[in-house]
């Protein structure tokens, strides 16, 4: 295999978003060039997709994401409809079902909400036009390679996998479903912000020249654990509780901060190729997860950057990214600093009623994908996200695997590995999975299977 030869062949490459208009964003300016912000050009947003034959989604995965994300797919537009839900627990599908009828006043049928580890199947033979996966991330790879091999639009949340061999499926599905000139967008919603957009053009028109360094954070609180319920089997709780097992999440890294990660690559056009970490477990109370993450990547050409994780309650949080250029610095969102520190762009909010620039006017993210996915479908604008979310996906498990096993670990290993996490067989019973928390220095490598 060529070093990282899938990584180089994104379907969007350097592109900035597919916008209202379905028009991929290119790299405004060469390097030579000198900054001018006047001469950056703002994206047209659609505040609404356009108007067109109905579409039909079915929801896969009915928890807390998917029920918001039915809702935000519902914000889109117009003649949009969920008709089918499908789901592992039966009353995760009664909740989603109450919130889509009291909030958007549309009924699904009870006929067309399936139940169980087959469920997805069901969901995408119902004749539906879109598939919303919102399921554990373990199960995001075969329910998307199902979906597309149907022919159906999808949208899915990140992380799109939890372990290398899921990474390269993913990858392989991203080609099937372009090949098929269908639309896939992924969760990502810095792609589809219109404050990140526009500092990302600024940033690619030189506003702070060549990138040389920077950091990523979500440090922040406790999400939520399911203590364990006598009535469940350990299948049940391992599911409902998700987001405490690495199996089923990838770890926090993964789930979560792959956000910023995947800011880190969208930005630099490219993606680290090793990774030394470190991590902690300290008041988690389920599962087998970290609570902390600590990552140094490195780039291609020697550039590092430092990627920085947390899960735990009363500790100073941060939710952000800082990039270091040649010339300034951006917090990737809304400022652009020259090396002075003097404020050399900022993004205009909306303004409320008194003249005063307000953040929440904005369009929400979560809404814009959904409008700029619709717009896609209805105009046959078709654009994949998948492949890139893929990258930056496996960048987060790489980050794992080192902070794991306190190895240095390298893109080429994880692109060769056969690690798979979770059971082979899904019933509701005991889960044939390792339990313990890693230790590092003691903990399994993978990849050292691989070599000869």
């Amino acid at each position: 295999m060529k070093k990282a030869s899938i990584s180089r062949r994104n379907f969007l490459g350097k592109a900035a978003t597919v916008g209202a208009a379905g028009i991929v964003v290119p790299s405004l300016l060469s390097g030579c060039d000198r900054y001018n912000k006047k001469r950056v050009k703002a994206i047209s947003w659609l505040d609404q997709a356009p108007d067109g034959p109905v579409l039909k989604a079915g929801v896969i995965g009915c928890g807390g994401r998917g029920t918001g994300a039915a809702i935000n797919f519902l914000n889109a537009g117009p003649k949009l409809q969920i008709t089918a839900l499908g789901d592992t627990f039966k009353d995760r599908i009664e909740n989603c079902r109450a919130k889509i009828l009291k909030e958007k006043g549309q009924e699904v049928l009870e006929e067309m909400c399936f139940i169980g580890f087959d469920a997805y199947q069901k969901v995408i033979n119902s004749g539906v036009d879109i598939i919303i996966n919102a399921t554990p991330p373990f199960f995001r790879p075969e329910i998307i390679a199902a979906a597309v091999a149907a022919r159906k639009h999808v949208f899915a949340e990140k992380p799109v996998c939890v372990d290398p061999v899921g990474a390269r499926s993913i990858m392989a599905t991203a080609l099937k479903a372009k090949e098929l000139g269908l639309t896939i967008v992924t969760g990502t919603q810095r792609r589809h912000q219109r404050d990140y957009v526009a500092n990302y053009q600024n940033v690619q028109a030189g506003a702070i020249g060549d990138i040389v360094g920077g950091t990523v954070w979500w440090n922040g609180g406790k999400l939520w654990h399911r203590d364990n319920n006598p009535e469940w089997s350990e299948m049940e709780w391992m599911i409902r509780d998700w987001v405490n097992w690495c199996w089923l999440s990838g770890d926090h890294i993964v789930e979560q901060h792959v956000h910023n990660l995947d800011v880190l690559n969208w930005f630099t056009g490219s993606h680290p190729v090793k990774a030394v970490g470190m991590g902690s477990r300290q008041r988690r109370v389920t599962g087998d997860q970290f609570d902390s993450f600590s990552v140094d990547f490195v780039f291609e050409d020697g550039r590092h950057f430092h990627s920085m994780c947390r899960q735990i309650n009363g500790c100073a949080n941060n939710v952000s990214e800082r990039l270091q250029g040649a010339a300034g610095s951006t917090n990737c969102q809304n400022s652009i600093l020259d090396l002075a520190g003097t404020e050399i762009w900022k993004y205009e909010y909306p303004k409320d009623e008194k003249g005063i620039e307000n953040k929440a006017l904005m369009k929400a993210a979560m809404d814009q994908e959904h409008i700029d996915f619709i717009n896609s479908v209805r105009n046959n604008l078709a654009f994949n996200e998948l492949e890139n979310t893929a990258i930056s996906t496996l960048v987060a498990i790489m980050g794992r695997v080192s902070a794991y096993t306190g190895k240095e670990v390298t893109w080429d290993e994880m692109m060769n590995s056969d690690l798979r996490l979770g059971p082979k067989v899904f019933e509701f019973g005991p889960v044939d999975v390792p339990k313990e928390v890693p230790i590092a220095g003691l903990a399994y490598v993978p990849q050292e299977n691989n070599k000869k």
